[in-house]
């Protein structure tokens, strides 16, 4: 994803000289009081130019001389390891982890518990841990339910529609969410033709495997679920290459640029929109609570749950968005997620016109 105007001032002003591989402290220019440290995955662009300003800005909100400790593994677990412990031993009150190895993770929640330090898994669940305290993320479960209910709206004219399910990652715990969520609102509604499991939810094995629904079916479906827009470009991908003039109505989610590009322009027909703003705010407000002893409101989780193969953990689950060529005004653009530049360059101009979008 790419930073948005409104974040990247959020970084610079809140932020100060953060290193994108190494992170950094945040205090605000005061006497630093409270510690929480903020541990990011990897480098994808999302994390320094939207959920750690926007982390950072609701917890300045409500603790003024609270520090922030960033820090970013860059995809090494042994690194976001490091990482912990050291924000442990600098004082850390509370971790929010977004973990890159959700498997192994627990080590870090292990290690904290033993300075009595919570931990919040933040967007992934940590597996296998009873001493996790919170999980932050989205209702992905929801996620499978919106695409399938929209794919279910796309092709309403057709009589026991035909479509091929792709799938993400086998190994993925959310793909399996999505996954199970999706088919359960599909079942005794469509005729799955061909489904798949995507190794590593890659676009160039989607690409593969729809070219293969394609030559089985002799071209004829009427919709393709895809987990993800990475596995929606693999397919739209290959249903171009095969010579189809209509595309079929195809799913999609993470709300990507390309993706919400080929929304504007036909060859998508929906994504998913997760609020990041919602997430990290929310984060950040159940890491002050715990910080001081505050008593977490009740409607934080509303009772939910999310078994990590440990314990239910109790979960704060953010509500996702359908984004279609109807919705994406009121959703990505009117929260900065897109900006109308972004969307309607040179390429999609024409596009963006006949959808009113300049």
């Amino acid at each position: 994803m790419k930073a948005y105007k409104l974040a990247a001032a959020l970084l610079l002003l809140g932020l100060g000289a953060v290193a994108c591989g190494g992170g950094g402290s945040v205090g605000g220019g005061v006497t630093p009081g409270k510690k929480i440290a903020f541990l990011a995955p990897d480098s994808a662009p999302r994390y320094e130019s939207q959920d750690v300003p926007l982390f950072q800005a609701k917890l300045r909100s409500l603790c003024s001389d609270c520090e922030l400790v960033y820090r970013n593994a860059n995809g090494d677990p042994a690194a976001q390891r490091q990482q912990a412990d050291s924000a442990l031993a600098g004082g850390a009150s509370v971790l929010v982890l977004d973990a890159v190895d959700p498997g192994t993770a627990s080590v870090i929640v292990s290690a904290a518990a033993k300075k009595h330090v919570l931990v919040i898994a933040y967007d992934r669940l940590i597996l296998n841990t009873p001493e996790l305290a919170y999980y932050v993320s989205f209702d992905n479960a929801a996620v499978g339910a919106l695409q399938a209910s929209a794919l279910l709206s796309a092709m309403k004219g057709a009589a026991n529609p035909t479509v091929v399910m792709i799938h993400g990652d086998p190994a993925d715990l959310e793909a399996t969410l999505l996954k199970n969520a999706a088919r359960g609102a599909l079942d005794g509604k469509v005729t799955v033709a061909k489904e798949y499991d995507t190794p590593s939810g890659s676009a160039d094995g989607a690409k593969l495997e729809m070219t293969q629904a394609l030559a089985a079916l002799n071209n004829k479906l009427d919709g393709v679920y895809a987990a993800s827009d990475e596995v929606a470009g693999g397919a739209v991908s290959a249903m171009k290459a095969a010579g189809l003039k209509t595309l079929p109505p195809v799913t999609g989610g993470d709300a990507e640029l390309s993706a919400v590009q080929r929304i504007v322009s036909g060859d998508q027909y929906m994504t998913v929109y997760r609020p990041v703003r919602q997430e990290a705010e929310t984060a950040a407000t159940l890491a002050y609570d715990l910080v001081f002893g505050v008593r977490v409101p009740a409607e934080m989780t509303a009772g939910n749950t999310v078994d990590n193969g440990a314990r239910g953990v109790p979960a704060a689950l953010v509500r996702p968005l359908s984004v279609t060529r109807k919705t994406l005004v009121t959703t990505v653009i009117a929260d900065g997620f897109w900006s109308r530049s972004q969307l309607c360059t040179p390429d999609y101009a024409q596009a963006c016109k006949a959808a009113g979008l300049s």
